[in-house]
């Protein structure tokens, strides 16, 4: 599949904007109008610059409002026209997008649609170029892309032919299976984009929230395989309108861009190697390699089978060790050749990290998933952009496959083993002795806090790199404004990630103002709560107002209400089970939680989240 991008997509001038795409390895770009304009490079020094980078010139766009307008300014937008398809000579391209009319047009008459986009069409013969003719969502009179390619079909010009742009076509809930029946030569072009879905105008949503493939709802595998049985050869490019991505570093939202059509590719493969076809119910593999645009796959992988460990670094590690040994994990000692302690509960293991630089509170640093055959996932991650982590090893001990993710939180690929213990853990001795049996705990979920610029970037990452399937958003209210919660997790919900966009005024701080937190399940809260009391450890206060509210909600007992209220515990209930859980005060940017599920409950206590904010709000403000 042949990879571009739109430069309108990044930040930066025309020249960053080249060179990054370059780097992330896009086979083409489409160049946006407005940055050639902006730019100091003459068309010549594009050209010849996009050739020294191995860039193709892919798309010059966008023309705006020709179709369906009055003789005087038909004569106007011909000459307009005309100079455009000069300057593409100069760059050396071929193809420009022509969208459907939005704000001139006066007559609804396809036949005179037609016939002014036949003498376009003749006049881009002149000049070797190509017309992609577009159907905007919000377009005057032609938003729905089986009416531009009917306009198309009329003309019947070999320099005329249609662009499909998965935006204007699933915004609008156009059904995509009918781009099997458009002539693939028509077809001259396709973008993609994904978008969540929001309830707004169709022209605001475009301009302001598209996201990359894999990081919005959008069924654009779905869309592609339609693509690709249609025939279409040509370039699958990304245009994304976000005011996030053009505001972030362009070589990096270059890469977030690449992996989200590698992502892409793979997905719809899938999606027609699973979806048969009216014509060919025999085998879909036979099926999919008959079609013109070959998919490329990754390494398969199976999603984690569940936490291997959670890291805590810090440069003074006192109050995490009293916090751990408080809630009741056991100190199994310090790691052989490495500054590093393992405290375990059940098969929770929390490593906490000596080797931070001076000063640096403590913060989650690293997460550990069992997953089946790491040098596979970690090539897999590798193939999808992920920045590798190298981490020294001595004869011995565990080969960990690492790779960053984006907010540079550390993630390793361990080998997971049937009983949920790890090998590793022999690395490290000279811990307590263990009077007995301690408590059965789990890794329940780690919530994470994203930076603004790359909360899209986390999501695509996590589920491509790890297969974690994203669940719908959540926003939850705090003192400093709305905080989006998003969770990824696995199908058995064995791994739960929670990623967290802090509000806007504490983003240059997130990782200061906004704390992150790792959970642990155990099998009876009160007396672990209990237990750890008696070790002397600090809860988060819980207000009184919270108690009479969740007595008014759920009319509880009034002795288990009283324990609740007594250790600072916190309550919900749904139609599957009930969630008690605590939290701990907060060490530098981390605290922890510690979480009993009864029954089939499955969520994160979402209405006690606002409590929880708002204390640790207090709490940070009068420290």
């Amino acid at each position: 599949m042949r990879t571009g991008i739109a430069t309108v997509c990044l930040s930066g001038t025309l020249k960053e904007k080249m060179q990054a795409c370059a780097i992330a390895g896009f086979d083409g770009i489409e160049i946006f109008e407005q940055d050639l304009v902006t730019s100091s490079l003459s068309p010549e020094e594009v050209r010849k610059m996009a050739a020294d980078l191995g860039l193709g010139l892919d798309l010059y766009q966008p023309f705006r409002d020709f179709d369906g307008v009055t003789p005087d300014l038909l004569k106007a937008n011909l000459k307009r026209a005309e100079a455009k398809f000069n300057l593409m000579e100069r760059l050396g391209m071929d193809t420009i997008l022509v969208c459907s009319n939005v704000a001139t047009a006066t007559i609804d008459d396809d036949q005179l649609r037609a016939e002014q986009l036949a003498e376009l069409a003749g006049l881009a013969g002149d000049h070797g170029v190509k017309v992609a003719y577009e159907a905007l969502a919000w377009g005057k009179y032609v938003n729905d892309y089986e009416h531009a390619y009917r306009l198309v079909d009329m003309v019947d010009h070999p320099n005329l032919g249609t662009c499909l742009d998965s935006f204007h076509i699933l915004s609008r809930d156009w059904e995509t299976a009918p781009i099997e029946n458009i002539n693939a030569e028509k077809i001259f072009f396709v973008q993609v984009a994904d978008a969540p879905k929001l309830s707004m105008d169709v022209l605001s949503w475009s301009r302001h929230y598209r996201v990359f493939p894999g990081e919005g709802q959008f069924e654009l595998a779905k869309f592609m395989g339609h693509v690709v049985r249609a025939g279409y050869t040509g370039p699958v490019s990304l245009e994304v309108f976000n005011d996030v991505f053009r505001q972030s570093d362009v070589e990096r939202t270059a890469v977030d861009a690449m992996r989200s059509l590698i992502w892409l590719e793979e997905q719809s493969a899938k999606w027609l190697a699973s979806t048969p076809t009216a014509a060919a119910p025999e085998d879909q593999a036979a099926t999919r390699r008959r079609y013109p645009m070959e998919l490329a796959t990754l390494p398969k992988v199976n999603e984690p089978a569940g936490f291997n460990f959670a890291e805590v670094k810090a440069d003074d590690t006192a109050q995490l060790e009293k916090l751990l040994g408080q809630l009741g994990f056991e100190f199994e000692g310090r790691h052989r050749t490495k500054d590093v302690q393992l405290w375990t509960m059940g098969q929770a293991r929390v490593i906490i990290n000596e080797q931070a630089p001076h000063h640096a509170e403590p913060a989650i640093a690293a997460l550990g998933f069992d997953v089946d055959s790491p040098v596979i996932a970690s090539a897999r991650a590798q193939q999808l952009k992920a920045p590798v982590v190298a981490r020294k090893v001595q004869a011995d001990e565990e080969v960990f496959q690492g790779i960053s993710a984006p907010d540079s939180t550390e993630i390793f690929l361990c080998q997971g083993s049937p009983d949920g213990t790890a090998a590793w853990t022999h690395e490290f001795g000279e811990g307590l002795e263990h009077a007995g049996a301690g408590q059965t705990a789990v890794i329940d979920h780690v919530n994470l806090a994203q930076p603004w610029q790359h909360f899209d970037e986390a999501v695509l990452f996590y589920t491509s790199a790890l297969a974690l399937e994203p669940q719908p958003f959540a926003e939850v209210p705090s003192p400093s404004g709305l905080v989006r919660s998003q969770v990824m997790q696995t199908g058995n919900k064995a791994v739960r990630l929670v990623l967290n966009l802090a509000p806007a005024q504490q983003a240059e701080k997130a990782r200061k103002t906004y704390q992150e937190h790792i959970a642990f399940a155990v099998d009876d809260l009160v007396a672990t709560a209990r237990s750890a009391r008696a070790r002397g450890l600090e809860f988060l206060q819980i207000p009184a107002n919270y108690y009479e509210d969740l007595d008014a909600r759920f009319d509880l007992e009034p002795g288990f209400l009283a324990t609740l209220k007594e250790l600072n515990l916190l309550y919900d209930r749904d139609a599957s089970g009930e969630f008690l859980h605590f939290y701990t005060a907060t060490v530098g940017s981390v605290f922890f939680e510690m979480v009993e599920r009864r029954g089939n409950y499955d969520g994160y206590g979402a209405p006690n989240a606002p409590v929880r904010h708002a204390v640790q709000y207090d709490s940070l403000h009068r420290a």
